[in-house]
């Protein structure tokens, strides 16, 4: 039903946020990321999620598309449920999820809490094709509030590289080493363009 809702950003805690859009103030359950991105702002565009059940209607926002269909693909499988979903998109961002599951990082997983191994596998067999579906037709890994990969985008394009190409291989370097300095992005990324 709603696709996203952009408004004054009113409260924001680690596990929620409210939104005033025209004196009505919706509250949407966010993750961890997204409360990291929301800190500080004043206004927001959350892209939203609607669970509907017999005793609740519950809002799930998020800071970009990617989140949101990541989100959908976990709460897809048998026994993961929307909290579990955002408690594991608050343990690791988008696109260390995707790498973990598309690497079959079990271990990773079940780090999670709430995850244990066997859910951790159903998580990996039914997803595996559909996030790396999901890398290719949103980029999901560039997408996500890494202030490194950010800076060393900007670097690459004041050396004169198409903005586009750079975010590509920006999005592969991360997807394999998500935890590399500035520098090393646009050393790495130097390499490839």
């Amino acid at each position: 039903m709603f696709e996203y809702l952009k408004g004054t950003l009113q409260s924001v805690t680690p596990a929620s946020a409210v939104i005033d859009i025209q004196g009505i103030g919706y509250n949407v359950q966010i993750s961890l990321q997204s409360f990291i991105h929301l800190q500080g702002k004043e206004s927001a565009l959350l892209y939203v999620h609607e669970v509907i059940r017999e005793d609740a209607h519950t809002l799930f926002g998020f800071v970009d598309t990617v989140e949101r269909e990541v989100f959908r693909a976990l709460i897809s499988v048998s026994g993961v449920g929307a909290n579990t979903a955002r408690m594991m998109l608050s343990s690791l961002s988008s696109g260390e999820l995707i790498a973990a599951i598309t690497h079959e990082k079990v271990d990773v997983l079940k780090n999670i809490k709430g995850i244990g191994p066997k859910t951790a596998q159903r998580i990996i067999i039914d997803l595996k094709d559909k996030v790396a579906g999901i890398r290719h037709e949103g980029e999901i890994l560039f997408r996500q509030n890494n202030t490194h990969v950010d800076e060393a985008l900007s670097a690459l394009v004041a050396l004169g590289f198409a903005k586009a190409a750079s975010e590509k291989v920006l999005a592969k370097i991360l997807a394999h080493e998500p935890a590399l300095r500035v520098e090393e992005f646009i050393k790495q990324a130097l390499k490839q363009l």
